[in-house]
């Protein structure tokens, strides 16, 4: 595994086991106190969506073998940072609610929580909405991850393809010089082969002359 990738994975679970604390103390808080530690709580799940980010990066510039294990639980995290999220959610609305609650009973209008059955049915009814909204919120922000991951995939993929192009472009290169150097060699072997062929004409024929003037003068 990378040490950069479990460095980012060690910050990660540090980062969220802190988060789920202090969404669990928010709970007893009220007003300022809590406002502030939801406030807190969102720049943690910030800083964890980057942590995400980068150990996503990380995970998919390592081999295949390896890549495949972390991504798988680059997904456990993402659902546990979900569950966060919504967690956050609950709370946050939770709070708005109690909130207005309050300054409904403070104002003197609390008989208006008492609502007909169709006003209650018609605000069920704007709630499923809402979720039904929100639900295709989430899958279109889950769809933007995939393809933002597939996109980062073909990238590294055409990133691995243009090295082995380079690679292979060197290697004819090398190919190539190797074939100039061959050429060279078998052209002086040539050149020493014509050189040492004239050479030797040149000696059988003084041995032929020599033998001919030696014949001559015995002869005669």
């Amino acid at each position: 595994m990378s040490e950069v990738f479990e460095r980012y994975e060690r910050q990660y679970c540090e980062l969220s086991a802190n988060l789920f604390r202090k969404c669990t103390s928010s709970t007893a808080l009220d007003g300022e106190q809590k406002k502030q530690k939801l406030s807190e709580i969102k720049g943690g799940v910030d800083e964890a969506e980057s942590l995400i980010r980068k150990m996503n990066l990380d995970a998919r510039s390592l081999q295949p073998s390896v890549k495949i294990g972390l991504l798988a639980k680059l997904r456990e995290y993402k659902s546990d940072l979900n569950n966060l999220k919504s967690e956050v959610k609950r709370i946050t609305f939770g709070n708005v609610n109690a909130t207005a609650r309050d300054e409904l009973l403070e104002s003197g209008l609390a008989d208006t929580l008492n609502v007909s059955a169709d006003q209650r049915t018609r605000l069920m009814t704007t709630t499923e909405r809402l979720g039904n909204m929100s639900g295709r919120i989430k899958d279109s922000q889950r769809a933007m991850l995939e393809t933002e991951d597939l996109g980062v995939s073909i990238l590294e993929d055409l990133h691995s393809q243009r090295q082995s192009l380079l690679g292979a472009h060197d290697t004819l290169h090398g190919v190539d010089d190797n074939v100039g150097r061959s050429k060279r060699i078998l052209t002086n072997m040539t050149r020493r082969m014509n050189k040492n062929k004239w050479t030797i004409s040149c000696i059988l024929t003084v041995l032929v002359i020599a033998i001919i003037v030696i014949l001559y003068f015995k002869l005669k």
